[in-house]
């Protein structure tokens, strides 16, 4: 059964669809069955993929309001491996529309419940507040992934997120856990960040990723072209550190997935003289060769 994470912060700006995107697409890379779930009305997990706006398609709104299955709301990506259930701005509308429903707070996870066994990773993009909409990820989700700048108010936001997940874990998904805390926009040069760093550490210990996101240009630029950042520049610094997170994603799972992550580490170490780690070489070999045939 695929493991369902939701990548969730309340605090606006900490890189969260951007984590959401890259983390997904590089499952995807390495050739694991991924599903992206962009619940956020904003709708930029949807676009970041080159989705244009379509109040027509079948989108996480319907699935929320039982108007439509998982399975007739799947998109295909340029990824292989990866698919996708957009977004739209009604989804604004569910968080009144739910207050009244029957078994409001299991939408999401009844709606995924035929699609788990497809899946390896199940992606879940979640807004920032702490509404039914991120109820639900949470309910549906078997961890949470907090990206976090290494900033001081991010310390203050954190600490009602995980009051949350507490609540939820006592009322409504016992088994609701902790996949990792990931520094996003990192500057490992200031002060600080140090510092920031070290309080997580000594407050979350190994749910602390080893691996921190740095501030990159092409991460910011891949989504107006509409594609993951590993498709669009797969030496980009960004590419680079999302793959070695879901590398380090893919090892902290038991069974079947052992074998992707002893494959991935190999793929990934850096090769003999110096030169650019194996996987980032293949799928920029695969991104030059879309762009000739494109």
């Amino acid at each position: 059964m695929g493991r369902v994470i939701a990548v969730a912060n309340q605090k606006g700006g900490v890189g969260k669809t951007t984590t959401a995107i890259n983390l997904a697409a590089s499952f995807a890379a390495a050739e694991v069955n991924t599903l992206l779930i962009d619940c956020d009305p904003q709708s930029n997990a949807t676009s970041g993929l080159g989705f244009p706006k379509d109040p027509d398609r079948v989108s996480s709104y319907h699935l929320l309001m039982g108007a439509a299955s998982a399975e007739e709301a799947l998109l295909t990506t340029e990824l292989e491996q990866l698919w996708l259930i957009p977004a739209h701005k009604n989804l604004i509308g569910a968080n009144i529309e739910l207050v009244d429903a029957e078994g409001r707070e299991y939408r999401m996870r009844d709606a995924l419940a035929p699609l788990r066994d497809r899946f390896q990773f199940i992606v879940i993009d979640c807004p920032p507040a702490l509404d039914l909409l991120t109820l639900n990820s949470l309910v549906a989700a078997d961890a949470v992934l907090i990206p976090m700048q290494g900033e001081y108010f991010a310390l203050e936001g954190v600490s009602e997120l995980l009051d949350t997940i507490e609540r939820i874990r006592a009322a409504l998904n016992p088994e609701l856990g902790i996949e990792g805390v990931v520094l996003t926009m990192f500057d490992e040069r200031t002060n600080l960040a140090q510092q920031v760093m070290a309080e997580l550490k000594n407050y979350f210990g190994d749910k602390l990723c080893r691996t921190t996101v740095p501030r990159n240009i092409r991460l910011a630029e891949a989504p107006s072209h509409g594609k993951a950042a590993l498709v669009y520049d797969p030496r980009s610094k960004g590419a680079e550190s999302y793959i070695r997170l879901a590398k380090e994603i893919i090892e902290r799972q038991p069974g079947q997935l052992s074998a992707v992550s002893s494959q991935l580490s190999e793929e990934t170490v850096t090769t003999e003289g110096g030169g650019e780690p194996a996987a980032v070489e293949e799928i920029a070999a695969a991104a030059d060769e879309m762009d000739k045939t494109a």
